[in-house]
C-alpha cells in the first residue's frame, strides 16, 4: 500500500511539475506576444503622430526588430531611384554601425542579401553563413565583420513591388521561426504604410497649396480683368474726347494755313500803293510778325494733330491691318504722346529725351497699331520709372529716356533705355500681372501683352539688359518681312 502511494504522489509531482513547466512556457509566450502587440501598437501611434516623418517610424522598427528578434544587428533601408539606401540601423557596436553605413547606397543587382531581396521582391534568409554551401567569400568576409552568423531580410512590398527591406541579423546560427517571420513582415507592413501615408499627405498639401495659389491667382485675374474694363472703358472715353478735340484743331489748322496764303496775298496788295516808306516798313514788319505767328500755330497744332491721331490709334480696339510702316517716323509718334502723357500726369515732370535714329532704319511691314501699342507701353514705363526716381532725390541723378532705331539688314532694332527700373525686376518683368507700380497704378499686363506682340504676332524679339544703378534698356528686332503676309 505504501508503495503504491508512493508511486501515485511521484506520478502527481511529474504532472504538477510538467504543469509548472508548461505554465511557465505559456507566461513566457504571452509575455513575448504581449510585448510584441506593444510594440505593433507603439509603431502605429508613431505612425498616426508623424505623418510626414516616416525616419521616426523607421527607427522604431530597427530597434525593435533588433530586441524582438534577438538580433545582433537591424536594418531598415529603401529604394530610391534604383538604388538601396540605408533609412535606419540599429547595431552591436559604433565601429559595426559606421561600417554598415559606409556601404549604402548599394545597386540593387549587388550581391548583399538587402539589394537581393528588394531587386526580387521576396524574402531570404540565411540559417548559417559559415557553412551553407554557395555562399561568396565576399559575403562571409562581410559578416565576419560585422560579427553574424544567420541573416532575414523580408520586403517591404507596395502593390506587390519592393520599395524597400526590414532586415535582422544574429551572432549565433539558427532558424527563424515563424512568429519572428510574421513580426518582421508585420513591421515592412507598417513601414510601408508609414511611406504611404507620408506620399499621400505630401500629395494632398502640395494639392492644397496648388489650389490656394490658383485661387489667389483667379482673385488677383478677377481684379485686373475689372481694371481692365475701366482702361477699356477710359479708351473709349479717350476716343471720344480726341475726336471733339479734332474737329475744332482741324479749323485751327485749316485757317492758320488759309490765313498765312492770305499775309502773302496782302503782301503783295500793298506793293504797288502809294505809302511812306515808314509806313510800308510799319506794315511789312507787322505782316512779318504775322507770318511767323501764324507758321507757329500751324507747326503747334500738326504736333497737335499727331498727338490725337496717335491717341485715337492708341484707344481703338483690335490690331489693325499689317502695312509698310517707316519705323522712324512710328518711333518719333510714340515717344511724343508718351512724353505728353507723362507730363499730363505730373506737369512739373522733367526728363531728357535723347533720339538717335537710323536714316537707314527704313520701313517694316508691321501692324504698326500694336507696334505703337508696345512702344508707348515701354516709354510710358520709362517715364513712370525715372519720375519715381526723381523723387528719391539721388545726388548726381538726372532723368533720361534714351530711344534708337538701327538698320540690321532684314530685321530693324529699336532700343529704348531709361535709368530708373530697378534691376531685380528682370527675371518676372514679361510675366502677366507683374507690375511695380503701387496698387492701382498699374495691371501688370503691359509688358507681357508687349512680349506677346513683338513674339508671337510679329514674329520678332524683345529683350532686356540691365546695368544696376546704371540703365535698364529694352531691344526690339522686328524682321521686315512678316509670315502673316503670306497668309491673307
Amino acid at each position: 500500500m505504501d508503495v503504491e502511494l508512493r508511486r501515485r504522489v511521484d506520478e502527481l509531482e511529474q504532472q504538477l511539475g510538467s504543469a509548472a513547466v508548461e505554465n511557465t512556457d505559456l507566461r513566457s509566450e504571452l509575455e513575448i506576444a504581449l510585448e510584441r502587440q506593444a510594440v505593433t501598437a507603439q509603431i502605429l501611434n508613431v505612425i498616426s503622430m508623424s505623418r510626414t516623418d516616416v525616419q521616426s517610424v523607421f527607427d522604431v522598427i530597427s530597434e525593435s526588430s533588433r530586441r524582438l528578434l534577438g538580433g545582433q544587428t537591424a536594418l531598415v533601408t529603401r529604394v530610391i531611384d534604383g538604388m538601396l539606401h540605408l533609412a535606419a540601423c540599429t547595431a552591436g557596436s559604433p565601429a559595426s554601425h559606421a561600417e554598415i553605413r559606409a556601404s549604402f547606397p548599394t545597386p540593387l543587382t549587388s550581391s548583399g542579401i538587402h539589394s537581393r531581396v528588394a531587386l526580387s521582391s521576396a524574402m531570404a534568409f540565411r540559417s548559417d553563413i559559415e557553412t551553407e554551401p554557395g555562399i561568396p567569400q565576399a559575403v562571409k568576409d562581410m559578416a565576419r565583420i560585422r560579427g553574424y552568423r544567420s541573416i532575414i531580410v523580408v520586403p517591404m512590398l507596395c502593390d506587390g513591388i519592393a520599395i524597400g527591406t526590414v532586415g535582422v541579423s544574429r551572432a549565433e546560427p539558427g532558424t527563424f521561426i515563424d512568429s519572428q517571420i510574421n513580426l518582421l513582415k508585420t513591421f515592412a507592413d507598417q513601414a510601408v504604410i508609414a511611406i504611404e501615408n507620408a506620399r499621400l499627405f505630401e500629395e494632398v498639401r502640395a494639392r492644397t497649396r496648388q489650389l490656394s495659389e490658383s485661387l489667389d491667382d483667379l482673385r488677383a485675374a478677377q481684379d485686373r480683368l475689372v481694371q481692365t474694363e475701366k482702361l477699356a472703358s477710359l479708351g473709349q472715353l479717350t476716343a471720344g474726347i480726341a475726336h471733339e478735340i479734332k474737329n475744332p484743331l482741324n479749323f485751327v489748322n485749316n485757317f492758320a494755313v488759309l490765313s498765312a496764303e492770305l499775309m502773302d496775298e496782302l503782301s503783295s496788295t500793298i506793293v504797288p500803293l502809294a505809302l511812306s516808306d515808314n509806313v510800308r516798313d510799319e506794315l511789312e514788319e507787322l505782316g512779318g510778325l504775322l507770318k511767323d505767328n501764324l507758321q507757329k500755330i500751324v507747326q503747334h497744332g500738326k504736333r497737335a494733330d499727331s498727338i490725337v491721331k496717335n491717341m485715337l490709334l492708341h484707344s481703338r480696339g483690335g490690331g489693325g491691318e499689317h502695312r509698310l510702316t517707316d519705323v522712324n517716323a512710328l518711333v518719333e509718334d510714340s515717344l511724343s504722346l508718351a512724353f505728353h502723357g507723362a507730363r499730363s500726369e505730373k506737369p512739373q515732370f522733367n526728363v531728357t529725351l535723347r533720339r538717335e535714329f537710323d536714316r537707314d532704319a527704313g520701313s517694316a511691314e508691321v501692324f504698326p497699331q500694336e507696334i505703337s501699342r508696345v512702344l508707348l507701353n515701354l516709354m510710358s514705363n520709362g517715364f513712370y520709372a525715372v519720375a519715381e526716381r526723381s523723387g528719391e532725390n539721388i545726388p548726381g541723378f538726372e532723368a533720361t529716356l534714351s530711344v534708337s532705331t538701327r538698320n540690321r539688314g532684314e530685321h530693324v532694332e529699336i532700343r529704348i533705355r531709361d535709368n530708373g527700373i530697378p534691376p531685380e525686376v528682370k527675371e518676372k518683368i514679361f510675366s502677366p500681372f507683374f507690375t511695380t507700380k503701387p496698387p492701382g497704378e498699374g495691371t501688370g499686363l503691359g509688358l507681357s501683352i508687349s512680349h506677346d506682340i513683338i513674339v508671337k504676332q510679329h514674329g520678332g524679339r524683345i529683350d532686356i539688359d540691365i546695368e544696376p544703378g546704371a540703365f535698364t534698356e529694352f531691344t526690339i528686332l522686328l524682321p521686315r518681312k512678316q509670315f502673316f503676309a503670306q497668309q491673307q
